[in-house]
């Protein structure tokens, strides 16, 4: 064991040997894609209901609401707590809530007051399980392994955002309550793979339960302690609100072209597609770029791409861009993510991680809710030019960073 609480193993060891890592990682691969399947369902269901793009962006940001009032807390309790106990607790309930969708629809039950708890309680749960995953990882493989498998971790959303839209677009034209029953099933499955896993997975450390206020300006005075990284919260924070919102767009721009809820998830499967190579491209990327030069680099291609939204004539072309777009971006999100599991001591990982997800996911409902207003107000092809003028922006404030712009190799 290192002496910040990584595991240690041979620097040959390979990553496929580790038996709970494959669990994790098993597990995660069934769970992606059932999210994604669910993801594209909610706001087309919204559609369904209302007509109304700004309930679709809000129902979307439910999900991601949570994130703004528990991040900070439970990064602190999942360093305190038993991590495989909190993944295995929050997928059962995420199974429930979802499960509880298509027995309403089923009976006539199902009324949006609904739908904003279910996605409401999912994105509560959610927060605990990401932060108990993400410093789980930690303890099932080397640091050596690391830059591998956050790379397999990024193939793996990636895959689920190739199956998970294409899949529910279909699931959802046979009938409006399957996809959430497909996503239901994938959380038991999770729950089982989770169970399996041997090793523990907690922090090393006892913690005293009336210093969780202490615990939590612990985890933010490290992160702000860290200039580097505290400018990567930022600038995560400021893509996933872009990528959030304009991928709400595209589905209205969809819509609009008169493309089915089935072409509409093969749209969102092509970016799918693309986020599969540009993960694959992630390891022989960081082998041979600086970090400096992924971050820029990837943001000013999504620059280029992102305006050509506004005049994609055919859903055709809106899955070209898509899988350009998203061909890019996992490249960024592999080579952050790495650097900052690397760096973060173990028995941090939660808390800081919780404080860089509040930065990373303020933007992700922020993203939604301001696509759907935007979407409805001035339309959907403005709402992508505004998108593309925050990208510009972030890309500049990227370029300016010296600290940035002189990171080497995370990777020899």
């Amino acid at each position: 064991m290192t002496p910040d609480g990584v595991a240690e193993k041979p620097k040959t060891a390979r990553l496929w040997s580790s038996r709970d890592w494959v669990l994790l990682w098993s597990g995660q691969l069934v769970s992606v894609v059932g999210t994604q399947v669910s993801q594209l369902a909610y706001p087309l269901l919204m559609l369904a209901l209302t007509d109304s793009p700004a309930q679709a962006g809000f129902l979307s940001a439910a999900r991601t609401i949570p994130y703004l009032l528990l991040g900070l807390p439970a990064g602190a309790l999942v360093d305190r707590w038993d991590r495989r106990r909190v993944m295995i607790v929050c997928d059962a309930g995420r199974a429930l809530a979802l499960g509880s969708i298509p027995l309403a629809l089923a009976f006539g039950w199902l009324s949006l007051a609904q739908l904003y708890a279910v996605a409401l309680l999912e994105g509560a749960l959610n927060v605990f399980f990401n932060l108990a995953e993400t410093a789980a990882l930690t303890r099932v493989v080397s640091r050596e392994q690391i830059p591998s498998a956050t790379t397999l971790n990024e193939v793996t959303l990636s895959t689920g955002s190739m199956l998970g839209p294409a899949l529910g677009g279909l699931i959802f034209a046979i009938g409006q309550g399957f996809a959430f029953l497909v996503d239901a099933v994938s959380y038991a499955v999770s729950v089982v793979s989770v169970w399996l896993i041997r090793a523990d997975l907690s922090a090393p450390r006892t913690a005293d339960a009336s210093r969780l206020l202490d615990d939590i300006r612990e985890g933010v005075v490290w992160l702000w302690r860290q200039s580097l990284m505290r400018f990567l919260a930022f600038v995560v924070g400021g893509t996933v609100l872009i990528e959030s919102g304009y991928m709400l767009v595209v589905i209205i721009l969809a819509q609009r072209m008169d493309a089915s809820p089935a072409a509409i998830g093969l749209v969102l499967g092509a970016g799918g597609v693309g986020s599969v190579v540009g993960a694959v491209l992630s390891g022989p990327a960081m082998r041979r770029l600086t970090f400096g030069q992924i971050a820029m680099g990837v943001h000013w291609i999504w620059v280029l791409l992102l305006p050509l939204y506004a005049i994609a004539p055919t859903p055709l072309a809106l899955a070209a861009i898509t899988a350009a777009a998203y061909g890019v971006t996992p490249i960024f999100f592999v080579t952050q993510y790495s650097y900052r599991l690397a760096r973060i001591p173990n028995e941090l990982q939660g808390r800081v991680n919780g404080v860089f997800r509040l930065f990373q996911f303020v933007g992700q409902p922020l993203g939604l809710a301001l696509a759907g207003l935007l979407s409805q107000f001035i339309g959907p092809v403005n709402t992508v030019l505004v998108f593309a003028a925050l990208l510009l922006v972030l890309a500049l404030s990227i370029t300016l960073n010296r600290e940035l712009r002189r990171a080497g190799k995370l990777t020899p």
